[in-house]
């Protein structure tokens, strides 16, 4: 971009995918924000024309044509952009030519999902934090009882003929379901802040692997592509288990019984920061992306589905997913969802083990 390391420095830190595309609309500059965008390297992208590696809904030819006649900036608000194999994400354009190079366009790409998802977060978890409540009640109110109907239902069958013991079996069954299911509520209740330290985000993910391979994800196939040189992050090493174990269970039964592939990705990216609750901006550069190739989430909704209750599956408690929103809120971090039809993306952002953590 320039031979002046400060304009280099502000290239390289600038948070947004940003490229400047040439007179003959070829890419000449790329941040490392838009290599993530789209999944290539700076030298697999230099000299490509932009069109070939940028899919914009949106007449971009003519809007670049129309910059370079006005010689004047141009904005393009709520267009979907893709790159690479990623699913398509909601972006605000900027479009504005290089000063003393006015046939160069330089372009810069604001997904819109980012904001409008941190927006959604503090919704959400006002919405887990109502079903604390709740939570509590049911677990109280309704598990003790259900421990004496099943005790019950055992001695009945002791004494009952085959048939009968049919209606008893299914009275244990069910309440046992009811039990699990209330156990699952009840994780909502549980208010104690993360009792975090120093964890490889690796060693969880290894983890919860074994345990899907063993149950619920035997029908799946895992792919795992993961950075070696990722620092550690600092949170509840139990919590965010049980987050990689919910996604990993959620992906699975997406699949079916025919099974599919899960893909777990993890990378560093340090254009995302969140505000802290005392004022000061916390980066989140560790990133986990948990990629199935099912069927998506419905697109009704797919705006809510970190929503406690919210569920796309026939029989699901929509549990899941809200307790994977509080449970990385709760750490100050971020998650996210794209999905489309055979490609659906969970990404968590979480942040690095300040050096004098255990």
């Amino acid at each position: 971009m320039s031979d002046d390391v400060n304009l280099d420095n502000l290239w390289a830190s600038l948070p947004v995918p940003s490229l400047v595309i040439s007179e003959d609309d070829l890419i000449v500059g790329i941040n490392p924000a838009a290599e993530l965008f789209l999944n290539a390297s700076v030298k697999s992208l230099t000299g490509v024309p932009v069109l070939d590696k940028l899919a914009i809904d949106a007449p971009l030819e003519e809007a670049l044509a129309r910059v370079r006649r006005n010689v004047s900036p141009m904005f393009i608000n709520n267009v979907d952009v893709s790159g690479g194999n990623a699913a398509p994400v909601q972006c605000n354009i900027q479009l504005a030519p290089l000063q003393g190079q006015e046939d160069s366009v330089l372009l810069l790409m604001e997904p819109r999902h980012i904001a409008d998802r941190l927006g959604r977060s503090h919704q959400v978890k006002k919405s887990a934090r109502s079903a604390i409540g709740m939570a509590e009640m049911l677990a109280h109110e309704i598990k003790n009882p259900l421990a004496g109907i099943t005790g019950a239902a055992q001695l009945l069958s002791m004494n009952l003929d085959k048939d009968d013991l049919e209606l008893t079996d299914l009275i244990v069954a069910e309440s046992r379901r009811i039990v699990a299911l209330l156990e699952q509520v009840e994780q909502f209740g549980n208010l104690r802040p993360p009792a975090r330290s120093s964890v490889n985000v690796h060693d969880l993910l290894d983890r919860a692997r074994k345990s899907a391979e063993v149950s619920y994800g035997a029908n799946m196939r895992f792919v795992e592509e993961f950075d070696p040189s990722l620092p550690h992050t600092y949170v509840d090493a139990d919590q965010l288990l049980q987050v990689f174990l919910n996604l990993f269970k959620n992906a699975s039964e997406a699949a079916g019984k025919d099974g599919g592939t899960i893909r777990v990705r993890t990378f560093y990216d340090i254009s995302l920061r969140l505000r802290r609750r005392d004022g000061t901006g916390g980066a989140l550069p560790l990133q986990v992306e948990i990629i199935d190739d099912g069927p998506g989430l419905p697109p009704e909704i797919a705006q809510d589905i970190f929503e406690p209750f919210v569920s796309g599956r026939e029989n699901g408690t929509g549990l899941g997913l809200a307790l994977v929103s509080k449970i990385i809120s709760d750490h100050e971090g971020w998650v996210s969802v794209d999905s489309v039809p055979g490609h659906t993306v969970f990404r968590i952002s979480l942040p690095v083990a300040p050096k004098d953590a255990d």
